[in-house]
């Protein structure tokens, strides 16, 4: 049996852990740390689940103090990754880490020299660079038929951005703002079928939509606007979109920005254009990108499932279709393969990560500086804080 524990017991980590447990159910989850712990077990008992097995403890600290595990996974607030992932490395066991792995540069600098100093072996939650259409695009691109990569057009035009403006991710002090929370997993893709890392970034944002004067802390239930409202619950679910929050997206205290881009220049001099939009619904919904040569152009779309390539010097279009409804899992597959990844790393048949810490730090440090320029106005340089000594 792989004994796992975790950190922070919420939606998504328990999702993923489900999607752990279907794959190889010798993977058994034995312990969770959460504040939130006499809750949960209420929970799971209402749902049937047999807990005998499970340890349950109010912090991380107990947890691994009481050893016995094979790996860790790391569903906390964001806020919290750094901290619980120190705890974790310091305990020389395989983590598995949500994004983003850090939301400030202090704590991206604490983790990257916690990293270093640690044998555990680690996955960052970057499922996009292991999903068939990025695979793909990659193998594409490596094999010279489009000629080397000049120039980059990558979007995300977000139909759930609603998300970001209702619920707890509206704090802006447990998000880092936005790049933090999607374009990471976007430059992160990117970086990956380039095999290279940006060094220069300039970055706009905006906050056009989801801004009001409303009061702070307003929810929907107790505005006097719901029938003209179509932010509101019964609106949204007339137009058939989720609800994924109580609170007032026009408010004074609503936070992020509802739109971003960034230009990316990497080491050989190419550039990279990137924009997110969190407004947009149904059909207007985009998430991928465009890689262009001299000799070719290749692009892909999530959400139309296609990989196109275009010839540059002949009359060619070539058309790969991919087949979702094959694919199993969140993300395009992608979180099934992080998850068999990270069982067969707790098993010990390998000590390859799919997606690595070093991505992950990187992608953050990305972040930060998009964050930092748009909010300077300059261009910023992504390098590391000069180190001491």
């Amino acid at each position: 049996m792989t004994n796992v524990g975790v950190i922070g017991y919420g939606v998504q980590i328990r999702r993923l852990l489900t999607i752990l447990q279907e794959q190889d159910p010798a993977c058994k989850i034995t312990a969770i740390a959460d504040v939130r712990y006499v809750e949960i077990q209420q929970n799971l008992l209402l749902e049937g689940v047999d807990i005998s097995g499970i340890r349950f403890y109010s912090s991380a600290d107990d947890m691994l103090a009481s050893g016995g595990l094979d790996g860790v996974c790391v569903g906390t607030r964001c806020s919290q990754h750094t901290p619980m992932a120190i705890k974790v490395l310091a305990a020389g066991i395989p983590l598995y880490l949500e994004k983003p792995v850090a939301t400030t540069m202090d704590d991206l600098v604490k983790l990257r020299d916690a990293y270093r100093k640690s044998n555990s072996q680690v996955i960052v939650s970057f499922p996009l660079r292991v999903t068939s259409h990025v695979r793909l695009v990659k193998e594409i691109i490596d094999s010279g038929k489009i000629g080397t990569v000049e120039h980059i057009q990558a979007v995300n035009n977000v139909p759930y951005g609603s998300i970001y403006f209702h619920g707890w991710y509206r704090d802006e002090m447990e998000t880092g703002g936005l790049f933090l929370q999607k374009a990471t997993h976007d430059f992160d893709y990117i970086n990956y079928v380039l095999g290279s890392t940006p060094v220069l970034v300039s970055a706009m944002t905006s906050n056009r939509i989801f801004k009001g004067d409303k009061p702070a802390g307003l929810k929907c239930a107790d505005c006097t606007e719901q029938e003209t409202c179509p932010e509101s619950p019964q609106n949204l679910s007339l137009a058939g979109e989720n609800r994924f929050g109580d609170y007032c997206g026009f408010a004074v205290d609503t936070g992020n920005e509802d739109s971003g881009s960034a230009l990316l220049q990497y080491e050989s001099g190419m550039h990279a254009s990137y924009s997110q939009n969190f407004f947009v619904r149904k059909k207007a919904a985009q998430r991928g990108a465009r890689f262009m040569g001299y000799k070719g152009t290749v692009e892909f779309d999530w959400y139309t499932d296609e990989v196109k390539v275009y010839m540059h010097h002949t009359p060619r279009v070539e058309t790969y279709s991919i087949d979702s409804a094959a694919i199993a899992g969140g993300h395009g597959g992608g979180d099934y393969a992080l998850m068999r990844n990270f069982a067969a790393i707790m098993q010990g048949k390998t000590d390859v990560s799919v997606a690595p810490l070093e991505a992950g730090l990187s992608s953050v440090l990305v972040c930060l500086k998009a964050k930092q320029s748009a909010e300077t106005s300059t261009f910023q340089a992504i390098q590391w804080p000069r180190e001491e000594g």
